[in-house]
């Protein structure tokens, strides 16, 4: 039975090489106040990190390691990926907590790490750092962007090759082993999942179009080139960017140069069931990759402190109310 859908409560920033832990439950705007903070172990440069629900623990990767720690400081468990790399560069493993926060999703460019092995997918437990399940992916990648579904125990990974494309993989665990399907493509960036789990929405790896698909299956529903928002797609780029708004209306990001080469962006709002485009959408952001929609119609940037500052359509033109 399909579970009722769920929306992170929990979000986390790295500032001043801590993990700040913030709790968007509590309904604030504006710059937000970390509920708690995290310190890494000393020797640790954190990659990609999560919270547990309860606030006690924090999981994080390294370029070496995906490592637990309690919120007094305490190291619980750390997962090593053998055998260590030497690359300092074009490697970020990410990982993710299931909802039950029983497993820790991690994500291994192992190729680019030059472990002699292909990327890997790793589910461990997440008590002990024991790995659960692995499965060998046929991707040589860079980093890889997992989230999860918000009415399941699916997860979703997006494995970026580079210029080689970008590749996205559906996962779950089933009797202590990982179901793993992979779509039939090798050119579409996941960008976010519809908060009812529906639907998702992806940008062309070229950047020419963005498209919402059926979830599971991968259908198109609708895709949209840049001409659709009025722009010259010899000139215009749509950018990896944006995400849902709500249930029904999803960001799209544009971006552009000037005739004097200043690079420019402008956000639009776009029915998610019809694919009609409308307003021009002001996110407040600086640049635009700074905006992280949370479906329920308000969106996250980044203060000059690192912190994130919640905006709301219902808070006026402040976004602070």
């Amino acid at each position: 039975m399909a579970q009722s859908p769920r929306s992170p409560q929990l979000i986390t920033r790295l500032v001043d090489g801590r993990i700040c832990a913030y709790d968007l439950a509590a309904e604030a705007r504006g710059v937000l106040t970390p509920a708690v903070v995290f310190e890494p172990s000393p020797e640790d440069d954190v990659v990609d990190h999560g919270v547990s629900v309860g606030l006690q623990r924090a999981y994080y990767t390294t370029l070496n390691a995906a490592v637990c720690v309690t919120v007094v400081g305490t190291e619980v468990w750390r997962s090593p990926f053998e055998p260590q790399s030497a690359q300092q560069y074009g490697h970020w493993p990410s990982c993710a907590l299931s909802w039950d926060e029983r497993v820790v999703w991690v994500y291994r460019p192992d190729a680019m790490a030059e472990r002699n092995r292909p990327d890997q997918w790793v589910a461990l437990d997440a008590a002990t750092g024991a790995v659960v399940a692995q499965a060998d992916l046929q991707t040589v990648g860079h980093g890889g962007q997992q989230l999860r579904h918000p009415a399941s125990d699916q997860v979703l990974l997006n494995v970026g090759e580079g210029q080689d494309g970008s590749v996205i993989y559906r996962a779950s665990l089933a009797e202590g082993r990982m179901d793993l399907n992979c779509y039939p493509w090798d050119d579409r960036c996941l960008i976010a999942l519809a908060p009812d789990g529906h639907h998702f929405m992806t940008v062309h790896h070229e950047q020419s179009d963005m498209a919402i698909h059926t979830y599971p299956d991968g259908e198109v529903t609708f895709a949209l080139t840049v001409d659709a928002f009025g722009h010259d797609p010899e000139e215009i780029c749509v950018e990896w960017s944006g995400g849902y708004l709500g249930p029904d209306t999803v960001v799209v990001t544009l971006v552009g140069e000037t005739e004097d080469e200043q690079e420019w962006f402008r956000h639009y709002r776009v029915d998610a069931r019809t694919g009609q485009v409308g307003a021009e959408f002001d996110a407040r952001s600086e640049h635009p990759y700074d905006i992280r929609p949370l479906g329920d119609r308000t969106w996250l940037t980044t203060a000059s402190s690192g912190h994130p500052i919640r905006w709301s359509e219902e808070a006026g033109v402040d976004g602070a109310g």
